[in-house]
């Protein structure tokens, strides 16, 4: 069972952000996540953040919780992810996301998709990062959002990076069981409770085997906020397939962020 915390990059609190990791990291905690909003005016840039916090820390693993793709051309994506992997000595994973808030990220230049095209979008850049981490000298890809020509990928990552959707209607988790390494959705969010994740993960099982894949392969992951007993959380590990948790830690209130980091500390060592 992994236990993770998932931090909001807000630039004031920055020093309380670094204390934080290295406290999660200090405790035994598996997984920060961090999210991926660049046109929020108050948020540091999350990869460069990602990039600090990796050099900060010894053990733990940092993934953008997830990834904007619509602002983070695929080919760069993957060089970054690699170079981050290598120098953090294979703590990176790759949470990605097809997008959303589409005004927003079209003040930053990005494209404005519907939802059907940031599916295909998010599709056609799982095939170019895998190519951007093959170890290939010069890969190319023609596809209709995305396309790379001769591209010199340079060293793959030092482990096998995951890659983790952040998924919830049907073509998504179709795509998470076809393609994906991952899957990390948010319970208690909106009307997403764990039975109705269970349901969506069942979706994920189908569409993998179809694919000749192996659904147990496929990591699953929570994002999630409020206080939960160990109890709760090994019933819906075992009823609804979940792997591990990562919770929404505040970081304005320092002293209630380090107290949550050793409580998240606690539950893992009970859960095992």
């Amino acid at each position: 069972m992994r236990i993770g915390v998932s931090l909001v990059p807000n630039a004031g609190d920055y020093e309380k952000l670094v204390e934080l990791a290295a406290a999660a990291d200090r405790a035994g905690l598996d997984l920060i996540g961090i999210q991926d909003h660049p046109y929020q005016r108050r948020f540091l840039d999350t990869w460069m953040l990602i990039a600090d916090l990796l050099a900060r820390t010894e053990r733990i693993t940092v993934f953008p919780d997830v990834a904007n793709l619509p602002l983070r051309p695929p080919a760069m994506m993957a060089k970054a992810a690699a170079s981050l992997d290598a120098m953090s000595g294979g703590r990176f994973e790759l949470g990605l996301g097809a997008g959303a808030m589409w005004d927003r990220i079209a003040t930053m230049g990005g494209p404005r998709r519907s939802p059907g095209e940031g599916v295909d979008a998010l599709s056609e850049a799982i095939d170019v990062i895998r190519l951007g981490w093959s170890g290939e000298e010069s890969v190319s890809y023609s596809g209709h959002h995305y396309a790379v020509d001769g591209f010199e990928p340079g060293p793959p990552p030092t482990h096998s990076i995951g890659i983790w959707l952040g998924a919830y209607k049907p073509r998504m988790l179709r795509l998470v069981g076809e393609k994906a390494d991952g899957w990390i959705p948010s319970v208690f969010y909106r009307d997403n409770t764990p039975e109705s994740l269970g349901e969506a993960g069942r979706v994920i099982d189908e569409a993998a085997r179809s694919a000749g894949r192996d659904p147990a392969a496929i990591t699953r992951l929570w994002n999630i906020g409020g206080d939960h007993s160990a109890e709760a959380l090994s019933t819906w590990s075992r009823e609804q397939n979940v792997d591990g948790f990562v919770f929404w830690i505040d970081a304005e209130d320092r002293g209630a962020a380090l107290e949550r980091v050793e409580q998240l500390a606690g539950l893992r060592a009970e859960l095992g």
